[in-house]
């Protein structure tokens, strides 16, 4: 047994773990980094990384068999999994190299095993002990299940899909958020026949409601078959095969189902509450600078209630760092962080949805402005359709920003900046976007708002 006494003790390496790490000893502190598994975390190795290199498999496939449309005569052979798998694992293991590279190059010890809190605050490794002046929180998440619904067999978490050695002919997939609709997205554009059933109204029921049309509308024209407002009932499984019987008794087959409800946090049977920390359904409780009901012990990431994404806990985790060294800094609200579907087409947004912004201020002082992406010359060149549609208080700023297209999450840090700074769209208006870029539908819609359109009517 050893008792080792650092700084900060950090326990969990994924997004939020390793940025706080990283920027705590940056800041001149001792840091011992508590990981289970690998560095990383579900984003690297199971979640963002993997399914964005698939999702671009499949956008190769549908760019072959679209080709001859624009002139270039290309044949597509068909889908290799092996190879897709070797494309996907090696991109994973680059990054998982830089970070480990990083990570001791800043002098930051890496402990690996399972580590669990203990009033100290401390973090308890088997037999070792690691005590913090402060310890931070960051365990992440999995996969979540419904009642009644066991995974294994032909049901699939999306971390088993990542691992399917062979291209399926039909999916059923349970849920319609951005899990789900980004799984049916690389599915359909490998050849499978896929099935999305949602419980609520839209797929991603969070977006603004143009957003989730938008969406709907391009799936069906890709094939992707969706029923919406139906609810898992119950589900029966062979050797060969899975059928899903709904609510309203209707019963659907496939080779695999994938269950993509959610995650939840991962605190179970870590000693978070013997430790004085506060869950409520499983979220670790904080106030509004991170901190728990323990002393001295922060929590950052998919634990916190709140948005599941990984670029908030790099947010976050940065955040606590400079907090625990004194620096005062300023923590992004949720509705300030930039959201992305990477499904084909993207669905990217950031702000209040437009019924929201309604809620809030009421809906005389709300205007919203949708620009088709039909009228951008760049969307028209790389064949895609969509949205462009920004929300702002009458005479005031920019509370939300919504599009729909192919590559547009690469358009929403501008879009995050309007909002963040509450920019009115008069203000945006005057700067230029190149020509021709996808970014000037963004400008299109400010401009509009600022009541002097110019490729819009």
């Amino acid at each position: 047994m050893i008792e080792y006494t650092a700084d900060v003790v950090v326990l969990g390496g994924g997004s939020g773990g390793y940025a706080a790490a990283l920027r705590l000893a940056e800041l001149g502190k001792d840091v011992v980094l508590v990981e289970k598994d690998k560095l990383g975390g579900t984003c690297l190795h199971r979640g963002c990384i993997p399914t964005k290199a698939l999702l671009h498999a499949g956008e190769v496939a549908d760019a072959a068999r679209s080709a001859a449309d624009i002139g270039v005569n290309v044949t597509l052979g068909g889908i290799d999994p092996a190879r897709v798998r070797a494309y996907r694992e090696g991109i994973v293991a680059k990054k998982y190299k830089g970070l480990e590279g990083l990570i001791s190059a800043r002098g930051i010890r890496v402990v690996s095993g399972e580590g669990a809190l203990e009033a100290g605050p401390a973090v308890r490794v088997g037999d070792d002990l690691y005590r913090g002046d402060d310890v931070i929180l960051a365990t992440g998440s999995y996969s979540r299940s419904l009642p009644g619904l066991e995974i294994g067999g032909r049901v699939l978490t999306s971390e088993h899909a990542l691992d399917l050695d062979v291209i399926p002919e039909r999916v059923i997939v349970l849920g319609g958020g951005v899990i789900g609709v980004e799984f049916a997205s690389v599915w359909r554009s490998f050849g499978v026949d896929v099935t999305i059933v949602e419980a609520l109204p839209h797929l991603l029921p969070a977006e603004d409601a143009s957003s989730s049309k938008a969406l709907e509308r391009a799936f069906r024209k890709r094939g992707i078959a969706f029923q919406l407002g139906r609810r898992f009932a119950s589900l029966t499984q062979t050797a060969d095969a899975a059928t899903v019987t709904l609510d309203d008794g209707s019963e659907l087959s496939a080779d695999y189902v994938l269950v993509a409800v959610g995650r939840g946090p991962a605190t179970a049977g870590l000693g978070y509450e013997e430790a004085g920390v506060v869950l409520d359904r499983g979220f670790v409780q904080t106030d509004e600078r991170l901190r728990t009901a323990a002393a001295h012990v922060w929590a950052v990431g998919d634990i916190v209630p709140g948005l599941q994404l990984a670029h908030r806990g790099f947010q976050q985790g940065i955040f606590v760092a400079e907090e625990i060294a004194g620096l005062s800094p300023v923590l992004v609200p949720d509705v300030d962080v930039p959201r992305v579907a990477y499904s084909h087409p993207e669905v990217a947004s950031v702000g209040l949805t437009e019924a929201q912004a309604q809620d809030r201020y009421g809906s005389e002082a709300v205007k919203a402005y949708e620009y088709n992406l039909a009228g951008n010359g760049r969307s028209e060149i790389i064949g895609t359709s969509g949205i462009v549609k920004i929300v702002r208080r009458i005479d005031g700023p920019v509370v939300g920003a919504h599009l729909v297209g192919d590559r547009v999450g690469e358009l929403i840090s501008e879009a995050q900046l309007a909002v963040g700074w509450e920019a009115h769209p008069e203000d945006v208006a005057p700067f230029v976007h190149a020509h021709p870029t996808q970014s000037e539908a963004l400008g299109e819609a400010f401009l509009a708002l600022a009541g002097k359109p110019l490729h819009a009517l």
